[in-house]
């Protein structure tokens, strides 16, 4: 296969050499017709002039001929009406051909000539005195191919450097297809080509992070998933010989943590493909959430309504996974507040939610929002509650996601005891806080909730 710039190039030559030869073949038959022919029919009456008349002895003819021949610096050729030679000036010239019945170019060995009918029926031939080529083929070849030369070195440098970005993007997709993600293209130029190496280097960064964040994810999740089962493998073993009603309610609490694990497997991974959100639809924030906290004995709810624009199945798993981590982590009551905020330009709602625990440490804010870490910090329910306090590890981790897919994000703030875990941008003083921030929007119909 010819590489691409090759192919360019011969389409450049090759178009310019058909030009060329259109552009020869219409100046060829240019003379015999419009402006040149009159030119060709005024010389004939100019000749006619300077030259003496048919009726001259032949040396006076021969004498008028080379007379202007010297004066214009031509090699001339006086014809007869019959075509017989009668005086020159210089070398014989090839006679007009008998069926030629007007002015124009003749051409024959020497090159071409002019061949101008004189009022009077003879024939005067003229030809440059320097040799030109020994026939006209010569002379269009050698003009063809200095155009071609000249073409060729003007565009070669332009089509190399067109062609050399491409080859650039082409090495880096065999290099992505054989496993290197962090294979990147230099953006050279504003052009076509240039948007294109953007969109691949967006393209392969995001692939490369799909693909860490599921290796990571694989990676812990067969970690994570070594717990429960062992414990399951054990139970089994023991309720053989001791069907213990709390053994098998244990056994069934290690199901639904597997059962949980996998379903948030499954969402993370969904998230992490996302380019944007599948459903949109008005939903009431502060009515999911109190649907959410009536599902808690010590979970009270404060603020006032604010629609969101979002997936109402990825809000109710962000606020159910807040308010299960304040009671699994924390310690009750746990307080929710709802609460609209003038954020420059747009509106934000804020979710603010409270337990009253120890709160998360400074160097784990960031810790505690990626998949499968907990906190070090020790609180009464991970002591007495254990059962409360296990989790899957993707709880966080997910209210992140959810709130980033959103146009929001999580953050945590322990300026002082007790967590609080708040969608919104800002971090506001005060308890440890997971802040999201949200865009507000005006529902033409009811919301949902």
């Amino acid at each position: 296969m010819k590489r691409l710039s090759t192919q360019i190039y011969l389409v450049i030559i090759l178009s310019l050499l058909a030009m060329v030869i259109v552009a020869a073949a219409f100046w060829r038959r240019g003379p015999d017709r419009g402006p040149m022919r009159q030119a060709f029919e005024v010389a004939g009456e100019l000749a006619s002039v300077a030259l003496a008349p048919a009726t001259a002895p032949l040396p006076a003819q021969q004498e008028a001929v080379e007379k202007l021949g010297q004066r214009l610096q031509l090699n001339l050729s006086l014809f007869s009406a019959d075509r017989r030679p009668v005086a020159a000036f210089g070398p014989l010239l090839p006679a007009p051909p008998q069926d030629r019945d007007d002015s124009g170019w003749i051409y024959g060995r020497g090159g071409p000539a002019w061949a101008i009918e004189l009022p009077d029926g003879r024939w005067l031939v003229a030809r440059g005195r320097r040799r030109g080529p020994s026939h006209p083929l010569f002379g269009a070849l050698a003009f063809l191919g200095a155009i071609s030369l000249l073409v060729a070195l003007s565009t070669w440098p332009v089509v190399r450097g067109l062609t050399r970005r491409l080859e650039h993007l082409q090495l880096a997709v065999d290099k992505v297809g054989k496993g290197d993600l962090k294979a990147r293209v230099p953006v050279e130029g504003r052009d076509e080509i240039a948007k294109l190496a953007t969109s691949f280097n967006h393209s392969t960064e995001r692939i490369e992070a799909l693909v860490g964040a599921h290796k990571m994810l694989l990676a812990n999740a067969s970690h994570e998933l070594r717990t429960p089962l062992s414990r399951i493998r054990l139970g089994i073993e023991l309720i053989k010989n001791d069907a213990d009603p709390a053994r098998k309610a244990a056994l069934e609490q290690d199901i639904a943590e597997i059962d949980q694990l996998i379903d948030e497997i499954l969402l993370a991974s969904r998230l992490d493909a996302l380019e944007q959100l599948e459903v949109m639809e008005h939903v009431d924030l502060l009515a999911l959430a109190a649907e959410e906290a009536a599902r808690f004995d010590d979970c009270t709810v404060e603020g006032e309504p604010v629609i969101v624009e979002g997936d109402l199945r990825l809000l109710r798993r962000l606020v159910r996974n807040l308010i299960e981590n304040a009671h699994r982590h924390g310690k009750p009551p746990v307080a929710i507040d709802v609460r609209r905020e003038a954020d420059g330009a747009t509106d934000t709602v804020r979710l603010t939610i409270e337990d009253s625990g120890g709160g998360i440490a400074d160097d784990e804010r960031e810790q505690v929002f990626e998949p499968f870490r907990r906190g070090r910090s020790s609180n009464t329910v991970d002591m007495v509650r254990p059962s409360l306090a296990r989790g899957s590890g993707l709880g966080l981790a997910l209210v992140r996601q959810i709130a980033r897919r959103h146009g929001g994000d999580a953050k945590v703030d322990r300026p002082g005891g007790g967590s609080r875990i708040r969608p919104g941008c800002d971090v506001t003083r005060g308890s440890s806080r997971i802040s999201i921030t949200l865009p507000l929007t005006q529902p033409a119909s009811a919301p949902k909730a």
